[in-house]
């Protein structure tokens, strides 16, 4: 089951159930025989009838406001957060830090269509998920999302105490001990197996083995793709196995799809949703053809773009990806959320690092984002998708 950022539905038995009691209430009240009774039961009714009322009114609003649709807004108070006073931003994200020249593209908020998100509030984050564990799963663009939540939440409360801890295999752990939140990456780019067998290094679609650290997670936010795709040396396996058949290669989204479908089949066997919830990150996009939006010249990248797409829409299209994301989620029998953060990022051709991801302005890098920036605003999404039910 998925959902597009986690609305909670009035169920029409709740409904039923409202009306009932208020029916209920109402004959009770009219039997009382002293004018007080009667009176204070009155006004009883009306506080209900106005909870039920209102409760509809906000049920209604999230789920015909799809969150993921929207523009970007020029917003003087923004960034949420000064890169230069987090001592988690990352240097591979940290654009200012490492000289990019322009600030205007830290100045744009995320407007949905129809409906406004409630500000970002990390204090009333940290309160609510006192002792939790907030886990990230995934490649590098987790890590980007991981390090950026550390750093708006790290802006709430400046002076609260912290620690960092580092396991092999890539496991990074930031605890803010005043509230016991811990937030948590796990570097794991495929979800799926990857081992080496007689000296190959073969990826397992099928099979997941390293799922148990993912249990002990209160959130569990996932992501993967761009891994699925990378050829020559990025490549990180010789063969693609799934059951007895082993293969060369395969249809990259195909085998992203099986992949992704393996990880589902976990979840939804191996989580318990009673007390872990579960989020999806849709496929962050990259920008090194500027033919997609329009710019000239087939060597048009992300360098030098110093605002976003104007509207709502990417003229390059959807990533080839986004449709294998939906059917696999809308297969899964437990309740997981997707940040449907692909448009919004499409939009945003001048967020990444470019020749700012080191100090050297070596190398080009249109696939990670700069801190702050747009990952700021996936997080915003998940902020959204915990704090709107509590308002409703």
């Amino acid at each position: 089951m998925v959902t597009a950022i986690a609305c909670f539905k009035t169920s029409s038995s709740s409904s039923s159930s409202s009306s009932s009691s208020f029916l209920t209430n109402l004959k009770m009240s009219l039997s009382y025989g002293s004018h007080c009774n009667v009176f204070l039961n009155l006004i009883l009714l009306v506080i209900t009838f106005s909870s039920c009322f209102l409760s509809e009114v906000c049920s209604s609003l999230l789920n015909t406001c799809d969150i993921s649709q929207g523009s970007w807004v020029y917003d003087e108070s923004y960034p949420i957060y000064d890169s230069s006073k987090c001592p988690f931003v990352g240097g591979g994200f940290d654009c200012q830090g490492n000289g990019r020249p322009d600030n205007s593209y830290l100045k744009y908020r995320w407007s949905p269509s129809g409906c406004e998100l409630p500000r970002f509030d990390g204090q009333d984050f940290l309160k609510r998920y006192e002792g939790k564990t907030i886990m990230f799963v995934g490649d590098s663009l987790s890590h980007n999302q991981w390090r950026s939540f550390s750093c708006m939440l790290h802006a709430a409360v400046p002076n609260m105490n912290y620690t960092e801890s580092a396991q092999r295999g890539g496991i990074f752990h930031l605890n803010f001990t005043d509230y016991k939140v811990s937030l948590v990456f796990i570097r794991n780019v495929y979800l799926v197996d990857l081992v080496v067998e007689n000296s190959e290094r073969i990826l397992k679609i099928d099979t997941i083995s390293s799922g148990d650290a993912w249990k002990k997670a209160d959130v569990a936010i996932f992501n993967t793709w761009h891994w699925w795709l990378h050829t020559g040396r990025l490549q990180m396996w010789d063969k693609i196995q799934e059951g007895n058949m082993t293969y060369k290669d395969l249809d990259r989204v195909v085998a992203f799809e099986k992949g992704l479908t393996t990880w589902s089949k976990w979840i939804d066997q191996n989580i318990n949703h009673q007390t872990t919830q579960v989020y999806y990150l849709g496929i962050s996009p990259v920008h090194y053809n500027g033919t997609e939006w329009g710019s000239p010249g087939r060597r048009s990248t992300c360098a030098n773009q110093t605002e976003p797409i104007s509207g709502s829409v990417y003229p390059g299209g959807q990533v080839s990806g986004q449709p294998a994301v939906q059917r696999v989620l809308s297969k899964m029998t437990s309740p997981v959320y997707l940040l449907d953060v692909t448009l919004l990022s499409q939009l945003r051709k001048d967020g990444h690092p470019s020749y700012y991801t080191n100090k050297e302005h070596k190398g080009l890098d249109c696939s990670h984002w700069c801190n702050a920036g747009v990952p700021d605003t996936w997080n915003h999404l998940f902020y959204a998708s915990t704090a709107l039910p509590r308002h409703c």
